[in-house]
C-alpha cells in the first residue's frame, strides 16, 4: 500500500473513532429551563456521558437526561428500584428513613410514591426530581422513569467558562 493511501486511512480511522466517542459515549447537551435551578441554569452546556451508568449504574443523586415523549429533561435521581420515597416538611424519607441532600434545591413540598400510584419503586424504574422544586416537571407530575428512557448521566459544566467545572 502506498504511503498516501495509508495517511488517508489512518484519518478516516479518527474519524470514525471520534464520531463514535461522540455518538455512544460522550456527547455535548444544552440545559434549557430551570428546573434545575441552582444547580444548573438555562443554557449550560454539558457532557453527557451515555454509556457511563450503563456500566457503573445509577445512584440517588446523580444528574441524568431522560427521553420523555415530547423531548429530553435534565433531573436528579432520588429514588431507586425497591424503595419508598416520601417528603414531609422539605426532607426526604427513602424506606422510611431520614436521607440528607447535600446540594442545594428549592422548597420541596410533601409528597408520597403513592400519590403517583405506587407503594415502591418497581424493579427498572426511577424517581426523579428537578432541584427547582417548584418549577419542575418530574416523576411527582409525570410518574416514575423506566430505564431504557435514561440516555445518560452529566455532572460536568463545560460552557460557559465562568461555570466550567463538576457539580453534584
Amino acid at each position: 500500500m502506498n504511503k498516501k493511501i495509508k495517511n488517508i486511512l489512518s484519518y478516516i480511522v479518527v474519524i470514525v473513532i471520534a464520531l463514535l466517542i461522540k455518538y455512544f459515549i460522550f456527547s455535548p447537551i444544552r440545559v434549557n429551563g430551570s428546573s434545575m435551578y441552582p444547580t444548573l441554569v438555562d443554557g449550560d452546556i454539558m457532557i453527557l456521558n451515555e454509556i457511563g451508568y450503563y456500566l457503573g449504574g445509577l445512584e440517588r443523586f446523580d444528574i441524568v437526561v431522560v427521553n420523555t415523549d415530547k423531548d429530553r429533561i435534565i433531573k436528579r435521581v432520588i429514588g431507586l428500584p425497591g424503595e419508598t420515597i416520601e417528603y414531609k416538611d422539605n426532607i426526604l424519607y427513602v424506606n422510611g428513613e431520614e436521607v440528607k441532600e447535600d446540594f442545594e434545591h428549592e422548597i420541596t413540598h410533601n409528597f408520597k410514591l403513592e400519590e403517583i400510584g405506587h407503594d415502591v419503586i418497581p424493579e427498572g424504574y426511577y424517581f426523579v426530581v428537578g432541584d427547582n422544586r417548584g418549577d419542575s416537571l418530574d416523576s411527582r407530575k409525570i410518574g416514575l422513569i423506566s430505564k431504557s428512557q435514561i440516555r445518560g448521566k452529566t455532572n460536568y459544566i463545560l460552557l460557559p467558562f465562568k461555570r466550567i467545572g463538576k457539580v453534584y
